[in-house]
């Protein structure tokens, strides 16, 4: 397995992804339509970072990096069938890891068209590309925001997730169920990774970290939700790509002895599986917001709100079958992980 497809390498994780991928040999297509949920100046700079100048990049067209050897990029939409299938047939990937998507549970309430083009329309093209050109694994991103209104802690795969909040979670828990049933029909061995909060440099600015260090650092007030009753199982970006890189290379087998009787939710007799990918080690939102405060010297105007339409209180990952079938180990703590996103966004915001 050495060439693989990522889609979403503008974004945060796919970014991440691909300077590993490159760096442990392997032939990496990044794949991006660059929308402008937020600010596209740091998905370009993203794509610079691995090669890529921002006047070079045309729609459907293959750019070669400047500084990788193995990686390509393309612009590409896909909710563009044709124009996927056209690249699938001329790659012929190896493995896929498809973590494009619209994120973001609250702009899902205000723009709900995104979410069903992106996660419903493109997820089922990706899946129809695995189809007609085969590949030995997809790898997909999924999201606890699937789990609602769950309250049983830890999250756990094998609970229900009938009851999804937003319409973001509701897409994901849809990419889910279509991904069974490709893996059913058509032997596609497909992997789903639900991720929990994930940060770290270079990490979205509609996230908690960036919002708050963003708002610290020029004196602004930030908005704690829930009265400061929030809990998240934040997890460092270096972790969930160990993970990833884990899963990537195992596609799985089908469970033989699975109850049909009583069926686990995330596991099949199909070539699938679920798991959560997450640091299993929630805390408090008001002890996340000390540690920034503290790695920047400066006190946080805290400014206490009810909490947003879609959001949940509380995520805590049951990370179980991910250490029993990969050795999943996440390593690194809350204070370093914020240490060295501050450490980025300093020199970042220098620069630019």
């Amino acid at each position: 397995m050495k060439k693989i497809l990522v889609t979403g390498t503008a974004g945060f994780i796919g970014f991440h992804l691909a300077r590993r991928l490159v760096k442990d040999g392997f032939e990496v297509t990044g794949l991006d339509c660059i929308n402008d949920y937020y600010d596209v100046k740091l998905k370009y700079a993203r794509l610079a970072w691995l090669g890529f100048d921002e006047k070079l990049i045309r729609d459907d067209i293959s750019l070669p990096s400047s500084l990788i050897s193995n990686h390509h990029f393309i612009k590409l939409n896909l909710t563009d069938k044709e124009k996927l299938f056209k690249l699938f047939e001329k790659e012929r990937f190896d493995a896929v890891v498809h973590l494009a998507a619209q994120a973001g549970v609250r702009y899902s309430l205000e723009n709900p068209w995104a979410y069903l083009e992106s996660n419903i329309t493109g997820h089922l093209n990706v899946l129809e590309a695995c189809r007609r050109f085969p590949v030995e694994h997809l790898v997909y991103a999924s999201s606890s925001s699937v789990y609602g209104m769950n309250e049983k802690m830890p999250l756990s795969v094998s609970d229900n997730v009938d009851h999804p909040i937003s319409l973001y979670a509701a897409t994901k828990k849809a990419d889910e169920l279509m991904s069974h049933v490709y893996s059913h029909l058509y032997g596609i061995p497909v992997t789903g990774l639900r991720f929990f909060t994930v940060y770290g440099p270079w990490g979205r600015p509609d996230m908690a970290l960036f919002i708050f260090t963003k708002a610290i650092l020029e004196g602004r007030e930030i908005g704690i939700f829930n009265h400061g009753e929030m809990v998240r199982d934040f997890t460092y970006i270096d972790d969930i790509v160990e993970g990833i890189m884990k899963v990537m290379q195992k596609p799985p087998l089908g469970d033989a002895d699975f109850d049909r009787e009583h069926p686990d939710p995330s596991l099949s007799p199909n070539k699938y599986r679920i798991y959560n990918i997450g640091n299993s080690s929630p805390i408090r939102l008001e002890e996340f917001i000390d540690a920034i405060e503290k790695e920047l010297g400066i006190p946080a105007k805290r400014k206490y709100l009810p909490i947003q339409p879609g959001d949940v209180p509380k995520t805590y990952a049951d990370v179980t079958s991910l250490q029993l079938d990969f050795g999943y180990q996440p390593s690194v703590k809350i204070r370093q992980g914020i240490q060295e996103f501050i450490k980025w966004y300093r020199k970042f915001y220098s620069e630019v």
